[in-house]
């Protein structure tokens, strides 16, 4: 069985588990500390961080673009008879996605309403474009899910907690965004990627006191326009 060597809330490790599940690709995961990494995984990996899948023939992949598509090579698509063009245009897509994971970390752990501010510029944008992008719906092409909607949950999926803990939605002023949101939420597919300890940690990182998020973000202090974006890690 395929196996996927995780930190609990890494954005990228999800993207990985969430295609698993979306094509039911039965897998086992465990669990690193990233600040006490074991010497068997630093063994493995090249670059001695998550995600890391080790194939059942012992393989050890990184790198979350390469092991998508090795998911991909070794399983049906999600969609059917996509043309080159269309594969590349979903990588792409997939990519505006995932290049902004860091940049919604960082984010989401503003200390202050001012920080925030500054760095939501770029997640804003993001999530503008992708707006433009949509059609009618639930998914990014149409009634199929794809790797597009895989990519892009992982961010919907964290300003789904995001509101529900604050109050402050990500998603004002994108309506055609904030539906693909609830499709998504709809599928289960973001709760099952992640484990039973993920939203304890999510919130204990980012919703605690300590973060403006966390305080309770729909109050008086709320910034009044986003500005440049910063790409705090959460993961290795």
């Amino acid at each position: 069985m395929i196996k996927i060597v995780s930190f609990t809330i890494c954005p990228f490790v999800q993207r990985v588990t969430a295609l698993l599940e979306a094509k039911k690709i039965p897998y086992d995961i465990e669990f690193i500390s990233l600040s006490d990494k074991p010497q068997w995984f630093l063994d493995l990996s090249p670059t001695g961080q998550v995600p890391m899948l080790v194939t059942e023939g012992g393989t050890a992949l990184f790198e979350s673009d390469a092991i998508i598509e090795y998911i991909d090579d070794i399983s049906p698509p999600l969609q059917a008879d996509l043309t080159p063009e269309d594969r590349a245009i979903n990588r792409a897509w997939s990519y505006q996605a995932s290049k902004h994971y860091l940049v919604q970390c960082g984010t989401m752990s503003s200390k202050d309403p001012a920080t925030y501010q500054e760095r939501t510029r770029k997640l804003t944008a993001a999530f503008a474009r992708v707006e433009k992008q949509l059609g009618d719906g639930p998914f990014f092409a149409g009634d199929t899910l794809g790797n597009v909607d895989i990519a892009w949950m992982v961010l919907l999926h964290r300003a789904a907690i995001v509101e529900a803990h604050s109050g402050f939605d990500m998603l004002t002023g994108f309506p055609k965004t904030k539906a693909w949101q609830q499709a998504m939420m709809d599928t289960g597919i973001p709760q099952k990627a992640v484990s039973a300890e993920f939203a304890a940690k999510f919130a204990n990182f980012y919703l605690s006191d300590t973060t403006w998020l966390g305080r309770g973000a729909n109050t008086n202090e709320a910034p009044c326009a986003p500005a440049k974006a910063s790409s705090g890690g959460c993961c290795g």
